[in-house]
């Protein structure tokens, strides 16, 4: 089972090397639609991937149009300050792909409205504007793998010294 983050033209290094950090730890593809705001080079990236970013499955494409004609049923999931569906009322399919947009603008329009039902959000105050990228696709992705059992993923954490009941 694996899930996909996809990033429509991401703005910010330092969001795009935590989610890919978010993506590695826990066996998730990063697809980046171009244009991107930064060189995949950019040392604020690499800084936040830290050493995990040459183990990351990352895409690269040129476009919107690009990722589709790669990606030929790909079952989208769009997260938005427009979606009428809260995310965690949503039951994320396997191989699912994650889609965030551009810190500044989001998601555009003209593309919500061809996928209307991949629309979702994350529940905020009325006048946020909207939640860190990064925060959300961690948000969004760990509930996708909560509702799949966290297949794959370490589940125990061992404390030297102490037993979980004492805690």
């Amino acid at each position: 089972m694996a899930f996909h983050i996809v990033l429509l033209e991401p703005e910010i290094p330092a969001n795009t090397g935590n989610i890919g950090r978010t993506c590695a730890a826990t066996g998730t593809s990063l697809h980046l639609i171009e244009p991107l705001g930064f060189s995949l080079s950019e040392r604020a990236l690499k800084r936040a991937g830290m050493d995990y970013w040459a183990s990351l499955d990352v895409t690269v494409y040129k476009d919107f149009e690009d990722f589709l004609e790669k990606n030929p049923g790909a079952k989208l999931y769009m997260a938005t300050t427009k979606g009428r569906r809260v995310y965690s009322d949503v039951e994320f399919e396997e191989d699912a792909y994650l889609m965030f947009g551009k810190e500044s603008g989001g998601i555009p329009e003209e593309i919500l409205v061809k996928y209307p039902e991949a629309a979702m959000r994350i529940p905020m105050l009325g006048d946020t504007r909207s939640l860190n990228l990064s925060n959300s696709t961690a948000i969004v992705l760990y509930e996708a793998l909560r509702q799949h059992g966290f297949k794959g993923l370490k589940r125990t954490g061992e404390l030297t010294g102490y037993t979980w009941d004492a805690l």
